[in-house]
């Protein structure tokens, strides 16, 4: 690419973008105004990418209990970081998440980016609203975009994939859920930032996800493997499951692969490592 791109956020998406596009990245924590734009004044980048963002140690239970934590990576460092973009006429990208939904299966249609958010049952799901209301209505005057992603699956083992977390867990639930394969979302990234995308886009795979469909694959190259199946309410936890629309990205002119259409590739990738 030709535009200079800082990535704020060394952590699995974080990584997984410096090594896609080859560029710069920062692991400094930012605590304040002054961290982040000693970051600019450092790089002198083009185009901020922002991957900060807390899930929690083990899981977003975890947030319920680190809510500074929780605030500040998730909610004022996105809003701080996008002021500071706009001061130094940058663009300013923010990566989101698409757990800010309920969804009745039976009414729904797939959630577009026109629907407000409406999950508050999670702290974790409140200050990713918190953010990305505030960045949506700062998008309609300025060059900001934000992507939603939603339970990362990646052909590469690391404790937020989600095939690496259904492998440790061996008990899976049976729901269709709408997943970005992260080597999709980075060309599907790519591609916005050439069209000089703004405002807020969905970007998952086309579809829904059972996970015993891809487990189902996992097994055929891992024959031992053994996991469970079992009902949503045993999970005792609240999560999202939710299915969102792709047609706002296909429309930008980037064709998003089905999600089911991945899972040999990604599985016979991710036996190799």
């Amino acid at each position: 690419m030709d535009s200079k791109i800082l990535i704020l956020g060394g952590g699995f998406i974080g990584s997984r973008l410096t090594e896609a596009f080859e560029c710069d990245i920062s692991n400094r924590r930012i605590n304040s105004f002054s961290d982040a734009q000693d970051e600019i004044k450092k790089y002198r980048p083009q185009i901020i990418i922002n991957c900060i963002g807390y899930t929690g140690q083990r899981n977003v239970d975890d947030c319920e209990q680190d809510i500074d934590n929780t605030l500040s990576a998730n909610t004022f460092i996105p809003v701080m970081l996008a002021e500071i973009a706009l001061r130094n006429n940058i663009k300013f990208i923010h990566i989101s998440s698409g757990c800010i939904f309920h969804y009745d299966y039976g009414k729904n249609q797939p959630i577009s980016e026109d629907k407000q958010p409406d999950y508050f049952d999670l702290f974790y799901s409140r200050s990713k609203i918190y953010a990305e209301r505030a960045l949506d209505v700062l998008a309609n005057r300025f060059n900001l975009l934000t992507v939603r992603i939603r339970v990362p699956l990646d052909s590469r083992p690391h404790p937020k994939n989600v095939l690496t977390k259904l492998i440790k867990y061996k008990k899976i639930i049976d729901m269709p859920n709408s997943v970005t394969y992260i080597p999709d979302f980075i060309k599907a990234l790519k591609h916005l930032i050439n069209i000089d995308a703004k405002g807020l886009y969905n970007v998952v795979n086309k579809g829904a996800l059972r996970y015993p469909s891809l487990i189902e694959v996992y097994k055929k190259y891992v024959p031992d493997f053994e996991c469970k199946v079992i009902d949503y309410s045993e999970l005792n936890m609240d999560r999202t499951n939710l299915v969102l629309s792709t047609d706002k990205l296909e429309k930008s002119g980037f064709k998003m692969r089905d999600i089911n259409e991945v899972l040999e590739e990604c599985v016979k990738d991710y036996i190799k490592y």
